[in-house]
């Protein structure tokens, strides 16, 4: 599978090297001249990785830098500079820069930080498990909770509770289910403890939203779906 970067390089006969052998060696590559150029592209569209030059017209690579990291975009980047200085390696991964090679570099230097970025994003975003139901979701590696934008606080257990119902969704499970699930096989206790997180869920996740997503399935269990009004 081909992987998508984007080389930003205003100095033509370097971006066109650049080209040549990432092409050579299977990547999808597309370049920019400037900084307002990469703007567009890393706005446009989804890469696997962006080579920023620092000194590059229009805006500078570390502007650029500083502009998609305060978006959220965590596309890994290599900085490429003539400057050797420490502060200026210190102000790139101060920005979010992934790593850096300083000019001259060998080629193969270069595909060698290349990969190892690409590797580390691939595992990055395998550990990274988004569960979702309109527009609630669950990071469960980052264990966050959000509904329409706004971070929702939940104990562990009410956390526990909603991550398996996500697992689960559009299917009914019963309470009995939810016990073993959540509580534990080893769990000795009344279920109507169930109905009562459910409760407590409820008015952290539903309440105040026209859309309820925790659904009731009389006689049965609970499920949560795509929501009802």
């Amino acid at each position: 599978m081909s992987e998508r970067i984007l080389i930003v390089e205003d100095e033509q006969k370097i971006s066109r090297v650049l080209q040549l052998e990432l092409d050579y060696e299977g990547y999808e590559t597309t370049v920019a001249a400037d900084g307002k150029q990469a703007l567009e592209y890393l706005e446009a569209e989804e890469w696997g990785l962006v080579l920023l030059d620092i000194m590059i017209p229009e805006l500078s690579g570390l502007e650029v830098l500083r502009r998609i990291r305060r978006q959220g975009n965590e596309t890994p980047v290599i900085l490429l500079t003539a400057r050797d200085e420490v502060y200026d390696k210190v102000n790139g991964l101060d920005l979010g820069a992934n790593d850096y090679i300083t000019k001259p570099f060998q080629i193969e230097e270069l595909l060698a930080r290349i990969r190892a970025n690409l590797r580390k994003s691939v595992q990055i975003q395998a550990d990274k498990e988004i569960l979702q139901v309109g527009d609630l979701q669950v990071d469960t590696a980052a264990h966050e909770v959000i509904r329409a934008g706004k971070d929702i606080d939940l104990t562990p257990r009410e956390y526990d509770l909603l991550v398996c119902l996500l697992e689960n969704k559009n299917r009914v499970l019963t309470r009995e289910q939810l016990i073993e699930k959540v509580w534990g096989f080893d769990y000795i206790g009344e279920t109507n403890v169930v109905d009562v997180y459910i409760r407590y869920l409820r008015q952290k996740v539903d309440k105040g939203y026209d859309i309820a997503f925790i659904q009731t399935i009389r006689g049965v269990g609970y499920s949560i779906k795509e929501g009802s009004q």
